[in-house]
C-alpha cells in the first residue's frame, strides 16, 4: 500500500515537458549580401578608363580599399577590403554625390545578391558570378530620365514620397536613397565587353534571352545618403540624378561565391552577410 501511495503521489506531481519549439522555416527569398561602406574617392575608373588616372568624373569607391585606374583582379584579391564579409574583395563604385558643390558620402551601403527577376525553375540553376567579371549598370551619359533609366531615387522611412528616376525631395529627418539593379543574364563567355554592358542582359518575361543564356545572381546596389530637402541642391559627378550608374568588379573567391549560390540563391533562402540562413 505504501508503494501504491508513493506511486500515486509521484504521478500526481508529474509534469509533462512541453515539446521544443519547431525550428523556424527559412525565409523564402533568394538572397545574400555584403555591407561595404565608403572607402575612398578618385577621378578614376579601371573598367571604363583603365590605366588612365584622372580621366573619369569623380567616383566614390566601396569595398576594396586599393582600387584606382590601374587596378587588376590580382590587386583586388591581394588587397584590403572594408566589406562585411571580409571575404568579399570586390570593388564597387558610383559617381560622387554633391550637395551645394560639396561631396557627400553615403551613410549606409549594401549590395544584395538576389535570385528574383527570373522564374523559380531558373533560380534553381543560377550559376555563380565568374571571378573577374566587370559590369556597368545605368547610363552616365543620359541627358534626361527616360524609359531606359534603370536607377531609382527614394527616401528612407518616407515611402509616401514615391520613387523617381531623378532626385526627390525627402522630408527632414530622412535620407536620400538610390537603388540600382545590375543585369543577371551572362553570355557565358566574356568577363567584359567594349561597352562594358553587352556581355550581360536583363531578363525578359522571367527568363534569360538566348543570347545571354546563363542566369547569375542579380546585384542590387542600395545606397543611403545623409541628406534631405531641395533636390535642386544635389548633383552627381556625372550630372543629374538620372545619370546614376554603378560599376562592379567581381573579386569574390570562387568557392565562396559558389557556396552562397548553392546554399542561398538556388534553394531560395534569405542569408546574411556570412552566407548562412538569417
Amino acid at each position: 500500500m505504501r508503494i501504491l501511495a508513493l506511486l500515486s503521489l509521484l504521478l500526481g506531481t508529474f509534469v509533462v515537458a512541453a515539446p521544443p519549439p519547431a525550428a523556424a522555416e527559412p525565409v523564402r527569398v533568394a538572397e545574400f549580401l555584403a555591407d561595404c561602406p565608403f572607402s575612398h574617392r578618385l577621378p578614376d575608373d579601371p573598367i571604363v578608363f583603365p590605366g588612365l588616372p584622372g580621366a573619369s568624373h569623380m567616383h566614390s569607391f566601396f569595398g576594396s580599399r586599393v582600387t584606382n585606374a590601374h587596378t587588376q583582379l590580382n590587386d583586388l584579391l591581394n588587397g584590403a577590403t572594408n566589406c562585411n564579409p571580409a571575404v568579399d574583395k570586390s570593388s564597387y563604385w558610383v559617381p560622387t554625390l554633391y550637395r551645394d558643390g560639396a561631396p557627400v558620402e553615403p551613410a549606409i551601403v549594401t549590395f544584395y545578391y538576389l535570385g528574383e527577376g527570373v522564374r523559380d525553375d531558373i533560380i534553381a540553376r543560377i550559376q555563380p558570378l565568374p571571378l573577374g567579371l566587370r559590369i556597368v549598370a545605368g547610363n552616365a551619359k543620359a541627358t534626361g530620365p527616360d524609359n531606359t533609366t534603370i536607377s531609382r531615387w527614394s527616401c528612407l522611412h518616407a515611402g509616401h514620397v514615391g520613387a523617381s528616376k531623378d532626385f526627390v525631395n525627402c522630408p527632414s529627418g530622412t535620407m536620400l536613397e538610390s537603388y540600382l539593379d545590375f543585369p543577371q543574364c551572362w553570355n557565358g563567355r566574356d568577363l567584359d565587353s567594349a561597352d562594358h554592358k553587352s556581355h550581360m542582359a536583363y531578363p525578359v518575361a522571367g527568363a534569360c534571352p538566348s543570347t545571354h543564356p546563363v542566369p547569375v545572381p542579380k546585384l542590387r546596389q542600395v545606397i543611403r545618403y545623409p541628406v534631405s530637402g531641395d533636390p535642386s541642391r544635389f548633383r552627381l559627378a556625372s550630372g543629374g540624378g538620372f545619370t546614376m550608374h554603378g560599376d562592379f568588379f567581381n573579386a569574390w573567391p570562387a568557392a565562396e561565391m559558389e557556396r552562397r549560390v548553392r546554399d542561398c540563391i538556388r534553394p531560395i533562402i534569405k542569408c546574411g552577410a556570412d552566407g548562412r540562413p538569417s
